[in-house]
């Protein structure tokens, strides 16, 4: 494991077993080695004194990688590899500089399907981080590629929002429901960073010829626009400040059009009516903002929030969830996803959702912390949701594998209970006067309403 004074060195990282397990048990002095397992240790790693700490971080910064398999692994780089040695010796504690492992235990970007930073604050966060890592991987073997698609993607799409560069902006067009040809509204949500600093844009703008179109089959919002002034346009008007955006924003690049299911959207931006300026527009990701930045013309990709969703909740089928959906299982704020069906909001709240996943933890991470309840005993990377999680009307049950209530407690006809809500309520009261201590003793040690996940 250990590299001879004639081996090239290459950049890249390590598997944070090799280095942890490996490393120390190989190296000729075994002094060496006590000192290189205790500064790797968990948690002397997660402390703030330790050389590997990055200023301004909360925790120690690693890496996680995703092989060409699909499996995940914890990494270190090669640079946190390196200044362990010198740092080890330059404090004294050991003899000599020691040898570093050889090159064919480093895994170089072309072995990795993608990499991006992980924080650890506490040794027990970082062991359990391993834990599940390896658990998730043995479920990753039953799994069909189009999940795999989906996970590498959605790692991808972390990896190049960890950057910092670019610009990644959500868009949405409305139209009237009676005839999809008549575009009534387009919104607009985007951020990029100068000198490190996130600058946010957004935007609601209505035809103003269509203004008195009124929909039929879809919810009619376009005066309810919830972050700032919407505008009155003509469609010359709307064409020339979509044009105008994409080339400003595609300059130096990359630019990332996030959509929400982008099919109807991405015709829209086609359509003789907006035609627009999409040359190199491509739906496979660069490894890197800075290899999209050299390319000889602006590179623009298409991310899909409805894709990203669908791997964090390891679902590989063709149905996609709604909007308003997606951000109730993410827990984004009720006040901020009234009034969907407007062009403004939906780009808004399309943003939102990108900004949840993409600047999260790791996908695994991510859903064991989300749904903690919805996968610890599941066998594969499905998210099972309760009915409460799926339905903002429903009232906990006893029991979460009852099927799913699309349904409200009212009919919207009759203003009446439906059939079986009347029971649900009367147990709901019971288990909110136990949690608030009243009523028997047993009816006390009831529970509660289960909190949002």
């Amino acid at each position: 494991m250990l590299a001879t004074t004639h081996t090239k060195v290459v950049h890249g990282f390590y598997r944070y077993t090799d280095i942890w397990f490996e490393w120390n048990q190989v190296l000729p002095n075994q002094a060496d080695g006590y000192a290189v397992k205790a500064i790797l240790a968990h948690d002397a790693i997660v402390h703030p004194d330790h050389p590997l700490r990055i200023a301004g971080k909360p925790g120690i910064e690693l890496s996680i990688g995703t092989l060409e398999n699909g499996e995940a692994r914890l990494l270190f780089s090669s640079a946190q590899v390196e200044y362990i040695r010198y740092w080890l010796h330059a404090m004294g504690l050991t003899k000599e500089l020691i040898p570093l492992p050889y090159s064919d235990c480093l895994l170089t970007s072309s072995r990795l399907q993608n990499h991006s930073p992980v924080i650890y604050k506490t040794g027990s966060e970082l062991r359990s981080a391993l834990k599940m890592i390896d658990k998730n991987n043995r479920k990753l073997k039953g799994s069909d590629s189009g999940l795999n698609a989906r996970r590498l993607m959605f790692e991808r799409v972390r990896s190049l929002w960890s950057e910092q560069r670019g610009v990644w902006c959500a868009v949405d067009f409305e139209a009237w429901d009676m005839d999809h040809h008549v575009i009534t509204e387009f919104g607009w949500s985007s951020v990029r960073w100068i000198e490190g600093e996130p600058v946010e844009d957004m935007g609601h703008l209505i035809v103003a010829k269509h203004r008195g179109y009124t929909n039929h089959f879809v919810p009619e919002n376009k005066r309810f626009y919830h972050f700032g002034q919407s505008e009155d346009v003509t469609m010359k008007e709307l064409k020339e400040r979509i044009h105008t955006m994409i080339q400003s924003m595609a300059v130096p690049g990359p630019l990332f059009l996030v959509f929400h299911d982008n099919n109807q959207d991405l015709k829209y931006l086609r359509s003789p009516e907006i035609d627009a300026p999409l040359d190199g527009l491509s739906f496979f990701l660069p490894e890197s903002c800075s290899e999209a930045e050299t390319s000889d013309t602006p590179k623009l990709y298409v991310v899909d929030t409805s894709e990203l969703f669908a791997a964090l909740e390891g679902d590989s089928g063709g149905q996609k969830r709604s909007l308003e959906r997606v951000c109730r299982l993410l827990q984004i704020k009720s006040t901020l996803t009234e009034h969907l069906h407007n062009a403004g909001n939906d780009a808004r709240c399309t943003y939102l959702v990108l900004k949840e996943l993409a600047g999260g933890d790791p996908l695994d991470m991510q859903r064991v912390t989300r749904w903690p309840r919805h996968t610890s005993n599941n066998s594969g990377l499905r998210v099972r949701f309760s009915k409460e999680d799926e339905d903002s009307d429903a009232l906990p049950s006893d029991d979460d594998d009852d099927e799913l209530i699309t349904a409200g407690p009212y009919d919207p006809k009759t203003g009446k209970l439906r059939d079986g809500w009347a029971e649900r309520i009367a147990r709901l009261r019971q288990r909110l006067d136990g949690a608030n201590g009243e009523g028997d003793s047993d009816s006390s040690k009831a529970d509660g309403p289960p909190s949002e996940n």
